[in-house]
């Protein structure tokens, strides 16, 4: 009973506050974009780190390097004390998505220390140092109370973990048992999208006719999931992610369009309202080399392209609030990114809106939460070093 009672308060609570962000939304234009305090945060003794999530308690989730930067470990940054949350006995740990709970659970992927008999690169090797990332099992996990807990699989050998809800459910993809012939090799398992929990229930999630694999990228606390869904291939987007997809209260996978490319559609994160952002690709788009646009899609107005800033060429939306405001990233033709802030209709440089004083260039946005407060990573001219930010709206200015 005690359970189901703190269960309806939060969701009790996140109505009010979807209630009141709709409701801001829905205000005449005003006071549009903020500046912002800079803090970097800690590293664990290596040159990269990044911050990958922010809850609205200020919690931020990512990863950094160890010294030497062969391998990396999941990160918790709160209030200025930095943990380590250590791996499941291999070299590597990370968390890569907007996590977004407010229970204080993280969720990521953690290398293990059995070996990989078939020697894949699974989803989680992308994501590593190349001298580590290969050759070790590979789990998707979720961390409370100092405690990292592996999450099953679909009696594959992988699997991958994004985001946590309020309700205690994780979403993700596992490999399953099946030799499916659309994997490019190394990959050999076929993969499916999985909602874990709450408790040890596990859910599965199915692709769209003619597709093979499905992925969970991100999830809300009102039954919607967000994922791709498209054949086995390498196990890391491209056409993986032919096409992006909901899941509706565990119903059937439907289609939310894109941009005409047949590559690397992907979803990153949903808001309570339902809001999907993410990242398109373009008619004739070269699947190794795409050109990619963000994006924002609601059920109401379908999908919307947001562009790249002024000179730029590519862009990917990483994560959304409450208020739609969206952050990601926006490159040059030469690879050379900025952070990015979109709201009301305007994308705007994250670098022009920081505070006098801080000197480095903010090079990705990968999550804001419902106080404004944006998480990413810097880099550090001087150095060379590439730390992960945490930026602080302090006051407001401009209109729209």
């Amino acid at each position: 009973m005690k359970k189901l009672t703190a269960r309806a308060i939060i969701v009790a609570a996140l109505l009010v506050v979807a209630a009141a962000a709709a409701t801001a939304s829905a205000r005449p234009k005003r006071a549009a974009f903020a500046s912002y305090r800079l803090d970097n945060l800690n590293s664990l003794g290596g040159t990269s780190s990044v911050g990958f999530s922010v809850n609205d308690r200020g919690w931020v989730a990512g990863r950094s390097n160890l010294p030497g930067n062969q391998s990396r470990h999941a990160t918790l940054w709160r209030n200025g004390a930095l943990t380590d949350l250590d791996t499941l006995g291999g070299a590597n740990s990370a968390v890569l998505w907007p996590v977004k709970n407010i229970r204080g659970i993280v969720s990521g992927i953690a290398q293990t220390n059995e070996p990989d008999p078939y020697n894949e690169k699974w989803s989680c090797g992308f994501f590593f140092p190349s001298a580590t990332g290969r050759g070790k099992r590979c789990l998707g996990f979720r961390w409370q109370n100092d405690v990292m807990t592996p999450l099953p699989t679909l009696g594959g050998t992988h699997g991958f973990a994004t985001g946590t809800n309020n309700l205690g459910q994780t979403a993700g993809w596992a490999e399953n048992t099946v030799h499916d012939p659309t994997c490019e090799s190394p990959q050999v398992f076929q993969f499916r999208a999985v909602v874990w929990g709450p408790g040890t229930r596990m859910r599965q999630l199915r692709p769209l006719s003619g597709d093979t694999v499905t992925a969970a990228t991100a999830l809300n606390d009102f039954g919607r999931v967000v994922g791709i869904s498209g054949i086995c291939d390498q196990a890391a987007g491209r056409f993986s992610a032919t096409h992006m997809v909901v899941w509706d209260h565990g119903g059937p996978p439907r289609n939310i369009g894109g941009f005409g490319g047949v590559a690397w559609n992907t979803p990153m994160a949903v808001n309570e309202q339902g809001a999907v952002v993410g990242f398109a690709g373009q008619p004739g788009d070269d699947p190794d080399n795409p050109q990619l646009h963000a994006f924002l899609w609601t059920r109401q107005h379908g999908i919307q392209d947001l562009g790249a800033l002024p000179g730029d060429v590519y862009s990917e939306a990483h994560g959304i609030s409450e208020r739609r405001q969206v952050v990601g990233i926006s490159c040059d033709a030469a690879g050379s990114c900025r952070a990015f802030l979109w709201q009301n209709g305007v994308m705007t440089d994250l670098n022009t809106l920081v505070a006098p004083g801080y000197t480095d260039v903010l090079t990705t946005a990968q999550d804001i939460n419902d106080l404004g407060e944006i998480t990413g990573r810097a880099f550090d001219p001087d150095s060379g070093e590439r730390p992960a930010f945490l930026a602080t709206p302090i006051r407001r200015h401009g209109a729209d």
